[in-house]
């Protein structure tokens, strides 16, 4: 796969499918294979978790025991895809490992190829490979690499608006890049495009997803600050949020001191009374 036509689908990512193919694609059929691929965010979709996969160690599963008590972070790739794949796990795992919560702990990681020709063995091959890079307590039981057959991964994708597309000329695929957070009742909740996954980011995104079950009452405050964009796929400073927050804030400041003063005010009118008398 040459360097441009595996990063142009993340530079795509974003963009709507298009309604028709202009002839000047239909006429180029890489630019055609291209321009179908992307990332459609379909926020709060409910995952067909009767699914059924195969894990690293070859044992037929359901996508359904993967949910249920923790949010989970879902990732789609091919295992031997030569270069963008792998900076997407790089990405990943570079955002994990600074995150103070733990993967089998707080959250899963559900690691999906969208290659129905995989093996079980390349997956468990890929997890040891990266289980060494997330060296975290309880890592075994968090990270879960699957394979399937063609229904199932298509129907997954296509639930989670990830398009991708076969080239049999270079007999590669095309694909987006990017991450998907997940609710524990398989949801989807935030969509991190490209490579790199801040971990303010991932971290916001695991707590929304946990509804509040996980974090601190730090995080709480922040994602009082920090809004979710769908059209970039980041978190971004949310000043109409903290200005609301602020006059909330003083409207009560000034509601305590006019109760204090008129509570005072009472007292002191009692006070002159009772010396009147």
């Amino acid at each position: 796969m040459k360097v441009p036509f595996a990063l142009l689908p993340m530079l795509l990512a974003t963009l709507p499918a298009a309604a028709a193919e202009p002839p000047e694609l239909a006429a180029n059929p890489q630019a055609s294979i291209i321009a179908r691929v992307g990332f459609d965010q379909r926020l709060d979709e409910p995952l067909p978790l009767e699914l059924a996969f195969r894990d690293e160690g070859g044992d037929e599963v359901a996508l359904l025991q993967y949910f249920g008590q923790r949010p989970v972070v879902l990732v789609l790739v091919q295992y031997q895809c030569p270069m963008l794949c792998t900076q997407v796990l790089n990405g990943l795992v570079q955002s994990l490992n600074a995150l103070e919560f733990n993967a089998g702990e707080e959250f899963d990681v559900l690691i999906v190829s969208f290659d129905p020709t995989e093996t079980s063995d390349l997956a468990a091959n890929k997890k040891a490979a990266y289980l060494r890079r997330y060296d975290q307590p309880g890592a075994e039981a968090g990270w879960h690499f699957l394979t399937g057959e063609q229904a199932s991964i298509a129907r997954l994708t296509e639930t989670v608006g990830f398009r991708y597309e076969y080239d049999p000329r270079s007999k590669q695929y095309a694909h987006a890049s990017g991450v998907i957070v997940l609710t524990p009742e398989g949801r989807t909740s935030r969509y991190f495009y490209g490579i790199d996954f801040p971990t303010r980011d991932m971290r916001l995104g695991l707590v929304e997803a946990s509804a509040g079950r996980i974090g601190s009452p730090v995080d709480q405050i922040l994602l009082l600050c920090f809004h979710y964009d769908p059209a970039t796929g980041r978190y971004g400073f949310a000043i109409h949020r903290v200005m609301r927050a602020a006059c909330a804030a003083t409207v009560l400041g000034l509601a305590a001191f006019i109760a204090v003063s008129l509570r005072r005010e009472r007292k002191k009118r009692m006070a002159a009374i009772v010396e009147r008398t």
